[in-house]
């Protein structure tokens, strides 16, 4: 026995952290694609002569068709398993997608590609997420926000690169290349974690599965879990959030373009201050979050987004505006993995799949609606005045939170 627990301890941090990085990775990529079309949707708005409020219809056809497919992704993962082959499937889902589009010139099938876009997401994060807070209960904050930073990285380097790309290549070109990437990404996912499945014994050292479980022991969990509080208040603030970072992805490389007069290279620059910010303030965020607990910085993050992007309606064409850009990146994006673990701490660890999906579903139901909102205030009220809706936005997204019951963090 004794001789048994000398063998096995050294390895057991060796594997999980192999699959925490890939997966990680994975992450990035499904961040990239989308970071990358924000940056070209410029481009193609001019192409096609689209007017703000169709291009913010664009993205709310992308949002619309995740939020109906990520409560069937929660199903998917918590009643079938195979974590390894569904985080594959979707990052091939997502990147397929984006190079379609290279190939049309019509309206009509850009939306659908777009649409395909949100399916092919809706499966990444409830795969994801609940893997690795099974794997490190204790530090769920500071592992959420490592695959957080993931994220934040594809959101920083798409726009950097692709802007550099741009000056070379057309987009059409831009998209064509850039599947690649998404394609050897989805193989390593499938040779390294295709046969890890919910419901298998778990292994010495790899990120912890709940049991699998019937379909029947899955309708009375679900029945359990809408009824949660805690995953009404916390998903509908998600969604209120997603609405305001969705909303300034899709009109912040507007607005600097069009009135400010930036480069694309310059536009990509921009984009990459605001996600590098980010990058830096997510494990910041997730380590606070374990040892401070998730509502003072879950509040703290809102109420700080909420005053910068007044502060940035003000700016106008001020050169603050770029370094107030910098700073929001940092508290909009801290909120995200913390939201994420404080969910999982507030629900049952058997519907782990099932609560990411309702979070996400409504955060992609959130994101659906707001571009479009955007795009109409800046076609009657001109781009600055969607900085003040975005200032709403962030301001009910922390209401809700305020609303959070007290044990809210602490359910087994």
């Amino acid at each position: 026995m004794t001789d048994t627990i000398a063998v096995t301890a050294p390895i057991a941090p060796q594997r999980p952290m192999r699959e925490v990085w890939l997966i990680t990775a994975g992450h990035a990529l499904t961040h990239w694609y989308p970071a990358t079309f924000y940056l070209l949707l410029p481009l193609i708005g001019n192409e096609l002569g689209l007017s703000f409020g169709e291009i913010g219809l664009i993205m709310s056809c992308q949002y619309v068709a995740a939020a109906l497919a990520n409560i069937p992704g929660g199903v998917l993962v918590d009643t079938v398993g195979r974590k390894g082959l569904l985080m594959a499937l979707s990052l091939f889902w997502v990147g397929f997608p984006y190079l379609l589009m290279g190939f049309t010139h019509s309206y009509a099938m850009l939306l659908v590609c777009v649409a395909m876009v949100g399916v092919g997401n809706s499966l990444w994060h409830p795969t994801a997420i609940p893997t690795l807070a099974r794997g490190y209960p204790e530090r769920k904050g500071l592992v959420l926000s490592l695959h957080g930073m993931g994220g934040n990285a594809g959101d920083a380097l798409a726009p950097l690169a692709v802007g550099a790309l741009l000056t070379l290549l057309s987009w059409r070109e831009v998209v064509v290349l850039n599947v690649l990437p998404g394609l050897l990404m989805s193989l390593l996912l499938l040779v390294f974690l295709g046969t890890l499945r919910i419901g298998a014994k778990k292994a010495a050292g790899t990120v912890g599965d709940a049991p699998r479980q019937s379909l029947a022991d899955y309708g009375r969990g679900l029945r359990t879990l809408l009824r949660n509080r805690s995953l009404v208040l916390l998903s509908t603030s998600g969604a209120f959030r997603a609405m305001t970072q969705n909303a300034l992805l899709t009109f912040l490389p507007l607005y600097l373009a069009r009135e400010l007069g930036y480069s694309l290279m310059l536009v990509g620059t921009a984009m990459f201050a605001l996600q590098t910010a980010g990058l830096v303030a997510a494990p910041i965020a997730g380590h606070l979050s374990d040892r401070l607990g998730r509502r003072s910085v879950v509040a703290v993050s809102m109420a700080m987004t909420a005053l910068l992007l007044l502060l940035m309606a003000v700016a106008g064409h001020s050169p603050a505006f770029v370094v107030i850009v910098a700073v929001l990146g940092f508290f909009l994006y801290a909120l995200r993995p913390v939201l994420q673990a404080w969910l999982i701490e507030a629900t049952p660890k058997n519907m782990g799949g099932s609560s990411i999906g309702v979070l996400f579903g409504a955060q992609s139901l959130g994101s659906s609606v707001a571009p479009l909102i955007g795009g109409l205030i800046a076609d009657h009220y001109g781009l600055g005045a969607t900085f003040y809706f975005l200032a709403a936005t962030i301001v009910c997204a922390n209401l809700f939170i305020l609303m959070m019951p007290k044990d809210g963090v602490s359910a087994p």
